[in-house]
């Protein structure tokens, strides 16, 4: 049960992690079709779970988890998020959101985060956020199910906070949405990652919209 309510404590909304700047993208995405019907919406936020948490995410999470704190196997997975994360502003995110994670574990005593930050200074690691969860919580007592998650949970929760706040959807409309994610999330983290397993992710209408958000003279979010 204490391992449970841990996952519960890391995906809360208000754990300072910093995800509140950050729309994944999909500030940019509802620029190009502003208006987006609400089941256009949902798939939307369904193929960002299944083609990008699942595939990316969640694979260098698992890695990062199994590293068991060893900080050269952690900054190798670190290392090919970074190169695998072509779109500027979603990089630059990944890793302030990671930044902002150690920062709030650090501050509450785990020794981990403190030794990835120091690594993050001297350039041995970059700090993407799925890699820093996936490092830090294989030290906080979750299991490896539940990293997933949590994770999971996290990513499909912070679109929504992000889609509400931009006057996408409306908050119970938000809330059936990821209502609905949560068997995908259950589903797609039962599916095993080998240890060799590579990082892939296909959203190219997402990361073209990225793209030209970061071009945008107004916005509310840094991605």
């Amino acid at each position: 049960m204490l391992s449970t309510l841990r996952a519960l404590w890391q995906a809360d909304g208000t754990f300072p992690s910093g995800s509140f700047a950050f729309s994944g993208g999909l500030e940019g995405a509802i620029a190009l079709r502003p208006g987006i019907p609400a089941d256009d919406f949902a798939q939307l936020v369904a193929a960002i779970i299944r083609h990008r948490w699942a595939t990316f995410d969640r694979v260098a999470l698992v890695r990062a988890y199994r590293a068991r704190g060893d900080l050269p196997a952690i900054a190798a997975v670190d290392h090919d998020v970074e190169a695998a994360t072509l779109i500027a502003p979603l990089r630059e995110g990944s890793r302030r959101n990671g930044a902002s994670f150690l920062a709030a574990h650090a501050r509450l005593g785990n020794e981990l985060a403190g030794r990835l930050r120091a690594a993050i200074r001297v350039g041995d690691c970059h700090g993407h956020i799925a890699v820093m969860q996936g490092a830090v919580w294989s030290s906080v007592g979750l299991d490896e199910t539940l990293a997933q998650m949590t994770s999971g949970y996290a990513a499909a929760s912070g679109l929504i906070t992000a889609a509400v706040r931009l006057g996408a959807v409306g908050v119970l409309r938000g809330q059936g949405v990821l209502s609905d994610c949560l068997p995908l999330i259950e589903q797609l983290a039962a599916m095993p990652i080998p240890d060799d397993a590579e990082m892939e992710s296909l959203l190219p209408f997402l990361e073209v919209a990225s793209a030209r958000h970061a071009q945008a003279d107004l916005k509310l979010f840094a991605n």
